[in-house]
C-alpha cells in the first residue's frame, strides 16, 4: 500500500512539474509571414484592402467580378470547340440540311463560304446525326477519309481510309450516350457518343486529278444515313431462339436525302459577340448533363449556363461576360497569329509549324514515332497543352489521329505559315515566292492553299479557288522548273512568266496566310531531309 501511495506522489509530483511546460507551449506564436493577407495589396485589379483578413466590401465587389470574369474568360477557351460544332451545324440547316442529311461538295467548296480552313482539293461530304432517338447507321464510300464528332468536338472514329474500313467503304453504327439496348453482333464498325449531336464529314480525292464528277456520283451510290434497326442485320437467329435478342425488320434503309453544297454560300465560324454565350447555352440544353468533364462544365454553370435552368444574365453579368468574351477571343487569335512555343515549328530557324506532332490530337502527349523497328509511343505527359488547343480549336474543324501521326503513305500531313522569311507577315498588296525541291515527298498529290486572316476561311478574290498544287483541277498544275523544283507565287496580279497554276491570288487590302497540305506524305518530310523553302517577299 505505501508502495503505491509513493508511486501516485511521484506521478503527480511529475504531472506539476510539467505543467508549466503544457501551458508555455500552448501559447500562441507569431502567425507566419507566409499565412498574412496584408492590410493593403496592390494588385492588377486595383488596390486591395483588408482588415484583419476581411476584405472591405468594395473589396469583395471588385475580387467577386474578377473571379466571375474569369469564369466567363474559361468559358469560351475551354468550349470554343462545342460551340464551334454548334455553329457548323447551323450553317448546314441555314441551306436547307436536317439531320440526317447529307450535303456533298461535287465541285469542290470555294472561298464564298465560311469555313475554317477547308481546302479547295477534295470533294467535301458531311452532315449532322440526332442521337436522341436511337443509334444511327453512316454507311461511306469507298476511298473515303473522314472522322465523327461528337458535340464538344470530341473525337469518336475515324472513316474510310484511317478508319476500320480502310478506304473500302463500310457501315458505321454511331450509338448514343447511355444506350441499353442490343447492338448488333458483327456487320457494323461501332462508335460510342458522349453526345446526342453528332457532326461527321469527310473528303473524297478527284480522279486522276481532274475530275469530280464520277467522284461525287461514287459518293451518292455509296453513301446512306439512316437509324439502325435493333434485330436486324447484325442479330443472328442463334440469338433470338436462346432469347438473348429480339428480331426485327430486314428492310432496304430509307432513301438519305442530299444536298449540294458547291455554290452555296453559309457562315459555319464560331462567333465573338454575345451570341457565343447563347450557341453554348443551346449545347448544354441539348446534351446529357454530364456529356462535359465536371471541371469543364464547372465555370459555365458558374455564368449560369446550367442545363434545365434559364440563362438570364443580370446586367452586371452581361457586362463582365462581355469583357471577358472579348479578351478571350483576342487572346486566342493572338495564339493562333503567334504561335509562341518553339517545339512546334517543323525546321530550325523556320515560320512553317505544325504543332501536333509534339501535342498529339488530344493535345496532350506527342504522337508515336514509326521507325524500322515499330511503333514507339511516347510517355504520358499527364497535361494538357493549352495554347495548342486554343490554336487548333480557333482555327480549324474536325480532330482525329489522322491528322497526327507519322506514318508515311496514308492520311494527309500540314504544314502552315503565318509569317514570311524576315518573321513579317503577310500583306496582301505583296508579292512573295515558295520553293518547293525536287522530289516532292507525296504519294497522291500536294497543294498550298491560302486563307484570309481574320476569318481563317478560304481568301475570297476573283480566282475563287485561293490553291496552287499537283492536280490540275480547279486550277491548272503547279509546274516544276529546269531542275525539278516548283515555285509558287502569291500576290494580288500574276507576275510576268509565271504560268496560272504557279500562282495564288491574294487581296491588296488582307493580311493572309498559307497551309502546305500532302496527301499521303512520304518518308522524306518526316525525317525533314527533304525541306521547302521559307515564304521570300519577291516585291
Amino acid at each position: 500500500m505505501m508502495n503505491a501511495v509513493r508511486c501516485f506522489a511521484a506521478i503527480a509530483g511529475c504531472a506539476v512539474s510539467l505543467l508549466p511546460h503544457f501551458a508555455t507551449a500552448q501559447t500562441p506564436g507569431p502567425i507566419p509571414s507566409s499565412l498574412v493577407t496584408p492590410d493593403k495589396i496592390e494588385s492588377r485589379i486595383g488596390a486591395l484592402e483588408f482588415k484583419d483578413g476581411v476584405p472591405s466590401k468594395a473589396t469583395a465587389d471588385k475580387l467577386f467580378d474578377n473571379l466571375d470574369f474569369t469564369y466567363a474568360y474559361r468559358a469560351f477557351m475551354d468550349n470554343m470547340r462545342g460551340v464551334s460544332i454548334h455553329a457548323l451545324r447551323e450553317g448546314l440547316r441555314s441551306v436547307g440540311v436536317k439531320e440526317n442529311e447529307v450535303i456533298v461538295f461535287s465541285d469542290l467548296m470555294d472561298a464564298k463560304s465560311l469555313f475554317l480552313t477547308a481546302n479547295a482539293d477534295t470533294i467535301y461530304v458531311m452532315g449532322y446525326l440526332d442521337l436522341s432517338k436511337g443509334p444511327v447507321v453512316v454507311e461511306t464510300p469507298p476511298k473515303f477519309l473522314g472522322t465523327v464528332q461528337d458535340a464538344w468536338f470530341r473525337w469518336i472514329i475515324d472513316l474510310g481510309l484511317p478508319g476500320p474500313d480502310r478506304g473500302e467503304g463500310g457501315k458505321y453504327l454511331i450509338v448514343p450516350p447511355d444506350y441499353k439496348g442490343q447492338l448488333p453482333d458483327g456487320g457494323y464498325f461501332i462508335g460510342h457518343a458522349r453526345t446526342n449531336t453528332i457532326l461527321w464529314f469527310g473528303r473524297s480525292f478527284l480522279e486522276d486529278h481532274k475530275d469530280p464528277k464520277p467522284v461525287a456520283e461514287t459518293i451518292r451510290k455509296f453513301t446512306k444515313v439512316y437509324p439502325y434497326e435493333p434485330g436486324g442485320v447484325g442479330t443472328p437467329i442463334s440469338d433470338f431462339l436462346a432469347g438473348k435478342a429480339k428480331l426485327g425488320r430486314v428492310t432496304a434503309p430509307p432513301a438519305t436525302v442530299f444536298h449540294e453544297g458547291s455554290g452555296k454560300v453559309m457562315n459555319t465560324l464560331p462567333p465573338n459577340d454575345w451570341t457565343f454565350y447563347d450557341m453554348l447555352n443551346e449545347v448544354v440544353q441539348k446534351e446529357p448533363a454530364t456529356s462535359l468533364d465536371a471541371e469543364l462544365m464547372g465555370p459555365v454553370a458558374a455564368i449560369g449556363i446550367v442545363k434545365g435552368k434559364p440563362f438570364a444574365p443580370d446586367a452586371r453579368m452581361k457586362k463582365i461576360m462581355t469583357d471577358a468574351l472579348a479578351l478571350a477571343n483576342a487572346t486566342s487569335r493572338a495564339l493562333f497569329m503567334v504561335p509562341r512555343d518553339p517545339s512546334w515549328f517543323y525546321y530550325p530557324n523556320s515560320s512553317w509549324f505544325n504543332f501536333l506532332f509534339v501535342s498529339g490530337y488530344e493535345f496532350e502527349t506527342p504522337i508515336p514515332e514509326i521507325t524500322r523497328e515499330g511503333v514507339k509511343p511516347f510517355p504520358a505527359t499527364g497535361y494538357r497543352t493549352m495554347d495548342a488547343r486554343t490554336n487548333f480549336f480557333y482555327g480549324v474543324t474536325g480532330i482525329t489521329p489522322a491528322m497526327a501521326m507519322r506514318l508515311p503513305g496514308i492520311g494527309s500531313q500540314y504544314l502552315l505559315a503565318m509569317t514570311d522569311a524576315e518573321r513579317n507577315y503577310f500583306d496582301g498588296a505583296k508579292t512573295y515566292k515558295v520553293t518547293l525541291p525536287k522530289g516532292i515527298p507525296e504519294e497522291n498529290f500536294w497543294s498550298f492553299t491560302v486563307y484570309d486572316n481574320m476569318t481563317r476561311s478560304m481568301l475570297d478574290t476573283p480566282q475563287r479557288y485561293p490553291r496552287a498544287g499537283s492536280q490540275s483541277y480547279p486550277s491548272p498544275a503547279a509546274e516544276a522548273d529546269a531542275d525539278g523544283s516548283t515555285t509558287i507565287y502569291f500576290g494580288p496580279t500574276q507576275p510576268a512568266g509565271v504560268k496560272r497554276g504557279n500562282w495564288i491570288q491574294t487581296d491588296p487590302k488582307k493580311g493572309w496566310f498559307v497551309i502546305l497540305r500532302l496527301y499521303s506524305p512520304l518518308e522524306p518530310f518526316f525525317t525533314k531531309s527533304w525541306r521547302l523553302s521559307e515564304v521570300e517577299q519577291v516585291k
